[in-house]
C-alpha cells in the first residue's frame, strides 16, 4: 500500500500529502454530484470523510450516480459508496449517516475543516448553507446539474454571482426573502445552460418537487470540480 498516493505525492510533495490525509471534510448528498466528489477526494488523499444522505438506491439512479448498479437498488447509497471507497482506501476514516439534513439536527459541523453541499431540496440547501457559512469550515456548493448537456459550461464562481442557474436564483431569493444571508462567500460550481424536459413526466421521489433529465457527464464534472476546490483550498491553491 506504500505506492497508493505515490503519484499525488510526486505532485504536491509530503506536506502537501499530509494536509490532505489530516483534512477532516463532510459530504451532505451522495447523489449524481456528491457520489462522484467523494470518490474524487478518496483518490486523492483526503483521510477523513463524513458523508450524509438518507437515500436508497433507485434504479432511475443507475443513470448518473456512482453507488446506483442493477445489484445495489434498494440499498442506502452511503453505505453503498464506503464499501467501494474503502476498498480503494482501506486506511481511511469514512463515516457514512444515512439521514437527512435538517434545520436544528446536529452534524458537529464545527468540527470539519470542510463542508460540502450537494443536496437538491431548496429549504435544507438554504438552511445548510447558512449554518455552514456560520463555522470556521470552508463551504462549497453544487447548484443544479440537471437539464444540460455541454460540459464546457461548467463554472464556478461565489455563490451571490452566479448568473443563469434557476436553483441559485430560487435560493437567493428565498434568503433575502427571509431576510437571512450567508456569514462569508461560498464558492459554488453551476451551469447556465437549461434545456427542456423532453421525456414523459416521472415521480421525482420524496421531498423532491421535479425529476429532470440528467447526463453522467454534467454530474461527474459537477462533482469532480468540487473535490477539485477542495483539494486547492487544502493546498492553499484556491483561486
Amino acid at each position: 500500500m506504500n505506492g497508493l498516493f505515490a503519484r499525488t505525492e510526486r505532485l504536491v510533495g509530503a506536506e502537501g500529502l499530509s494536509r490532505l490525509q489530516a483534512a477532516r471534510v463532510i459530504l451532505f448528498g451522495t447523489g449524481g454530484v456528491g457520489s462522484w466528489c467523494a470518490e474524487a477526494l478518496i483518490r486523492s488523499g483526503i483521510g477523513h470523510l463524513t458523508m450524509v444522505d438518507p437515500d436508497d438506491v433507485d434504479v432511475t439512479n443507475i443513470n448518473r450516480q456512482l453507488p446506483a448498479t442493477t445489484a445495489t437498488v434498494g440499498q442506502p447509497k452511503v453505505e453503498v459508496l464506503r464499501k467501494r471507497l474503502l476498498e480503494i482506501n482501506p486506511s481511511a476514516d469514512i463515516t457514512a449517516l444515512q439521514e437527512r439534513y435538517e434545520k436544528g439536527r446536529d452534524f458537529g459541523l464545527g468540527g470539519y475543516d470542510i463542508i460540502i453541499d450537494a443536496i437538491d431540496s431548496l429549504t435544507d440547501k438554504m438552511n445548510l448553507l447558512l449554518e455552514a457559512s456560520a463555522t470556521p469550515a470552508e463551504v462549497f456548493c453544487s447548484l443544479g446539474a440537471a437539464c444540460k448537456t455541454d460540459p464546457t459550461k461548467v463554472r464556478v464562481a461565489e455563490f451571490f454571482s452566479v448568473r443563469g442557474c434557476p436553483l441559485g436564483a430560487a435560493l437567493r431569493k428565498k434568503m433575502r426573502r427571509e431576510n437571512t444571508l450567508p456569514s462569508k462567500p461560498i464558492l459554488a460550481v453551476y451551469d447556465e445552460e437549461v434545456l427542456p424536459n423532453l421525456g414523459p413526466e416521472q415521480d421525482p421521489g420524496p421531498g423532491k418537487a421535479v425529476a429532470n433529465g440528467t447526463f453522467v457527464h454534467i454530474t461527474g464534472i459537477f462533482g469532480f470540480t468540487l473535490a477539485g476546490l477542495v483539494i486547492r483550498h487544502i493546498l492553499g491553491t484556491r483561486p
